[in-house]
């Protein structure tokens, strides 16, 4: 028997896990000294394993032929394939014609050598990964109220100590069950146009109209103000820009607040009464409050409201954003995002291109610009000026995307499309090249959870078949194409030393961290820098600002934002509210989690969460298929009543696939700082399946 000290491959908590394998079977158990989960483990967790030796697994590399079927090749044959026709295409219409799209999956390892392999190798400025979709709006507003972007500045720990917690669009009750025995203990206080099992698990559940989660934040900092709950030495030792900040949330006035969100004034008044009464207070934003074409506004709103009362920065209190994907952090710190370099640096900083040119042994000015965002890289595939190819590592965007039907029908139109994945998931059957890669069980490297701490992903496994590492899959596309071999190394571990002089100086700096520090055992949480010859090591910073912010001034900055509706709103002919989101057995596109049995059978398909009266004045019924359509097409899902829900919103969950995808009518309109699509709100009609096919519609 053989078992190792691991952690879960699922969301950002990266639950410690020691996983083990007896006689051809793996099976997991949760670490309890592992202070993020305290033993604790939920349903995908417990049953990742399946995974491993899931039917379909992918273990040969694929080639789509002439008779338009993809069949097993060699990795030769299909290595050589993709590098020549990367060279045709770039030969003919330059290097911004190949794209790649990474994924917050991805160890930093791979994270790190991905971005290098696109600004090296190909010479592309079009690389950016799904991770866009998670947090972006949170990264842009933190980055610019801290000087610094982390999801939680704190330890999860800190979180059980707090006498109240603000949850602004989060519910970790399904998303991440074991944060929630850190919030046993707190007052929770939950805003979701839903009631979600963390609604009611919280003492006061705010229920605005979607759409509306920024008037509500300015309605709260209104309160505050009012009411005398600001904390007014913290605002002029440690803030700036609050009279900006505040000449907007004036006219907010509880009254207008609620006739645009529909929440009570005597609720609003009761967060803040909890909030400003509380010795120890968190705010926590999550997708709710990012995923609009105002996320970022909306998540500096609720910011600003922390700030007025005094909580980031206070050892005890502060505001943390609830980092989704498993490397959702650390994967945006590396490199794969259009707009940054290793180390949290920003690609059209001069001396941050030179730093990292220097640690790749490149000249600064061959390096890309910034490319598109996600949505915007994928939606200009195959189009003029955008990708004719493109190589996807990490991320299923045939689903997960918005107008998910327009960006499959790109993905189908490209001259190249390569897809490295352990699993034939809805992108990779669209492919040209299918390569078969190793998952969490079978590798090395490090993750970075969403408090910033950094950890080791270690292998029990060799891998099945002929599947390969992401990083020897860039290798052998790199040598191909002209590189040196020893620019793209195939050693985890080599990679990350390599990173750590990249990050070193950088906002999200890793070089004081090291493999052996880590496997020694050593919490460390970045920023983290290598100490002077002779000093004591570093020991990390679990606890961010409690000095001072990251500004050259050390000061907090308030944003000035006002309310917008959203893109789209609700009309005549599409009359509800269309919100998504996560349900408890399933994870991100669903592309692992629909193969494992068990938690396929607690969620087999697609379903609309809807009001009962509004069910029944359509014709509704439980149980029933329907079919949801907004001005960019439709879905098919089965009817969920629920009396809780708001009459003028439905829900529908986005892990599924073909007709059943809910990004087949989700918003395409981009937060202008962030470029954060509108997954959380879009209007849409609901009509029973049989009815609309009558009518001549179509998914």
């Amino acid at each position: 028997m053989s078992e190792t000290a691991t952690h879960c491959p699922y969301c950002a908590l990266q639950c410690g896990t020691r996983l083990s394998h007896d006689a051809g079977r793996t099976a997991v158990r949760p670490d309890a000294a592992f202070p993020v989960n305290q033993g604790g483990l939920c349903q995908k967790g417990w049953t990742a394993p399946a995974l491993l030796d899931t039917p379909g697994r992918l273990t040969r590399p694929l080639v789509r032929g002439a008779d338009g079927r993809l069949a097993p090749a060699g990795w030769d044959e299909a290595l050589d394939l993709v590098a020549g026709r990367l060279e045709r295409i770039r030969a003919e219409h330059g290097a911004d014609a190949v794209g790649v799209f990474g994924g917050g999956g991805l160890t930093n390892e791979k994270a790190y050598q991905l971005g290098k392999f696109a600004r090296v190798a190909l010479g592309t400025s079009q690389i950016d990964y799904n991770g866009r979709f998670c947090m972006s709006s949170a990264a842009a507003a933190g980055s610019a109220a801290f000087g610094l972007d982390r999801g939680l500045p704190f330890p999860v720990t800190d979180l059980a100590a707090a006498d109240a917690v603000l949850l602004a669009g989060a519910n970790p009750a399904e998303t991440m069950p074991p944060l929630m025995r850190h919030l046993a203990g707190p007052r929770l206080i939950v805003i979701d146009p839903r009631r979600t099992p963390t609604a009611e698990a919280a003492a006061l559940h705010l229920q605005p109209t979607p759409g509306t989660d920024l008037a509500l934040a300015l309605g709260l900092l209104h309160l505050a103000v009012t009411e005398g709950r600001a904390d007014r030495d913290y605002l002029d030792k440690r803030t700036t820009g609050f009279d900006a900040a505040w000449r907007r949330a004036a006219a907010w006035w509880p009254e207008r607040v609620e006739r645009v969100t529909g929440v009570p004034v005597a609720e609003m008044r009761e967060a803040v009464d909890l909030l400003a009464g509380a010795a120890r207070a968190y705010v926590l934003t999550g997708r709710g409050a990012e995923q609009h074409s105002k996320g970022t506004d909306t998540v500096a709103a609720f910011i600003n409201l922390a700030l007025t009362l005094g909580l980031p920065g206070r050892e005890g209190s502060g505001y943390g954003c609830l980092t989704g994907q498993g490397n959702g952090q650390g994967g945006r710190e590396h490199g794969q995002k259009a707009d940054q370099l290793p180390g949290y640096r920003m690609l059209a900083d001069p001396a941050a291109r030179a730093h990292v040119a220097s640690v790749w042994g490149v000249d600064p000015d061959a390096l890309p610009g910034p490319g598109r965002s996600a949505y915007e890289l994928l939606d200009s595939l195959g189009s003029g000026g955008g990708p004719r190819a493109l190589l996807v590592f990490g991320s299923n965007p045939a689903v997960s995307a918005p107008r998910a039907a327009s960006i499959a029908d790109r993905l189908a139109s490209l001259d190249l499309l390569v897809v490295a994945d352990f699993v034939p998931s809805e992108t990779a059957e669209l492919a040209d090249v299918v390569l078969p890669v190793t998952q969490w069980a079978e590798e090395e490297g490090t993750m970075t959870n969403l408090e910033g701490r950094v950890l080791r992903r270690r292998r029990l496994l060799p891998p099945p078949g002929e599947a390969r590492s992401d990083l020897d899959v860039l290798h052998g596309i790199a040598v191909r194409l002209g590189q040196d071999p020893a620019r793209f190394p195939t050693e985890p571990r080599t990679v990350f030393e390599e990173l750590r002089r990249a990050s070193a100086g950088g906002r999200a700096d890793y070089s004081g961290i090291s493999w052996e520090r880590l496997d020694a055992g050593e919490a460390l949480h970045w920023p983290c820098p290598e100490a002077p010859a002779g000093a004591a090591p570093h020991p990390g910073t679990p606890r961010l600002f409690l000095d001072a912010f990251a500004h050259p001034d050390g000061l907090a900055r308030f944003a000035e934002v006002e309310h917008r509706d959203a893109a789209e709103t609700p009309d005549a002919a599409y009359p509800l509210y269309a919100t998504t989101g996560r349900v408890l057995a399933h994870y991100q596109s669903g592309a692992q989690t629909r193969r494992v049995p068990e938690l396929a059978a607690a969620a087999p398909g697609s379903f609309v969460e809807i009001h009962p009266d509004t069910a029944a004045r359509l014709g509704l019924r439980d149980g029933r298929p329907a079919r949801v359509s907004s001005t960019r097409g439709s879905t098919l899902a089965t009817v969920r009543l629920v009396p809780s829900l708001r009459t003028d919103t439905v829900f529908l969950p986005f892990h599924f696939a073909g007709a059943g995808r809910a990004n087949l009518i989700t918003s395409a309109a981009l937060d202008p700082r962030s470029r954060m699509p509108e997954f959380k709100v879009c209007a849409v009609r609901v009509e029973p399946a049989e009815a609309a096919e009558a009518a001549g519609a179509r998914p």
